[in-house]
């Protein structure tokens, strides 16, 4: 799984019949910093994830593995919205106190 920051959505008229219902999402990866890594995907998003959230996304075959996702050509998906996360017992980021 990856680190990444919810930048805005994507809509898609016209797509492959199995990816109706699907929310898209941008996302640009983040280090441990929250610092744009300048990497970004596109995700089916299986959580409710909002713009300016950071999330945790996974790829490749693993983007399958969700209820919303099986069976459906996902090639990334938001997995989580992540709450916080700490190094070496520091706290980096908190949701709420550092969107």
């Amino acid at each position: 799984m990856n680190l990444a920051k919810v930048l805005g959505t994507v809509v898609s008229t016209r797509k492959e019949e199995s990816l109706r219902g699907l929310k898209f999402l941008l996302l640009g990866q983040v280090d441990t910093a929250r610092e744009l890594t300048g990497t970004t995907v596109v995700a089916a998003d299986a959580v409710g994830a909002g713009v300016g959230e950071m999330v945790l996304y996974a790829t490749g075959s693993s983007a399958r593995q969700t209820k919303l996702t099986d069976r459906r050509p996902c090639d990334a998906v938001v997995m989580a919205i992540v709450d916080s996360w700490e190094i070496g017992g520091r706290e980096l980021y908190k949701k709420g106190r550092d969107d």
